[in-house]
């Protein structure tokens, strides 16, 4: 078994670096404060079930491989690009808290699984983490198992603290208006925090 220190530092980068605002985050709090926590548990699921893709992926190594592919990275930025514009777009035109939402307005589970394999910040984050811990010396099965399980952990907790976020946010604008204004500025948050996991 790894030192207790070892998993707690781990514990800690992974909630800092998995857990700051990207896109999938973002998102999360948005569509939580647009449509409300129900409603979004089929994204939040694609999102976890995704970003544990993107593990599995590092973990693995592919993640060069893949990457090393003329076209690919464009393309897949691309993708993920449209999609958080399409997003955005459903966030702020999705009506203020005081009205109810249809379920089926909400981002769906393959709309989550699109943006976590598709976003830039999960794999330079997980990467980060995953590469910079070591657990268990001398045996890199155990290690790997090890570290999946935490940063599996992380991914469902982070995740889901920024949907209860985004919700509690909506729960404090009741009035149509500051409605409307709070979707607005969590789809131009998302934007922009994209933009930015591009860039850097």
């Amino acid at each position: 078994m790894p030192p207790i220190s070892a998993v707690i530092a781990m514990l800690v980068a992974a909630v800092l670096l998995m857990g700051s605002p990207g896109p999938a985050t973002m998102s999360l709090a948005a569509s939580g404060a647009a449509f409300g926590i129900r409603p979004v548990v089929p994204y939040l699921c694609g999102i976890c079930i995704g970003t544990a893709g993107v593990l599995l992926i590092v973990s693995t190594g592919v993640t060069g491989l893949v990457l090393s592919v003329p076209g690919v990275t464009p393309m897949i930025v691309a993708v993920a690009g449209a999609y958080i514009l399409y997003l955005a777009w459903k966030i702020a035109t999705a009506p203020p808290p005081t009205q109810a939402a249809h379920d089926d307005e909400a981002p769906s589970i393959f709309g989550g699984l699109l943006l976590a394999i598709a976003n830039p910040k999960a794999y330079a984050a997980i990467g980060a983490v995953y590469s910079s811990s070591v657990l268990v010396d001398g045996r890199p099965l155990e290690d790997a198992v090890i570290k999946v399980a935490v940063l599996s952990f992380v991914i469902v907790a982070a995740n889901s603290v920024w949907l209860l976020f985004g919700a509690g946010l909506a729960g404090l604008l009741r009035r149509p208006k500051a409605g409307r204004v709070l979707n607005i500025v969590f789809a131009g948050l998302l934007i922009a925090s994209f933009a930015l996991s591009v860039l850097l």
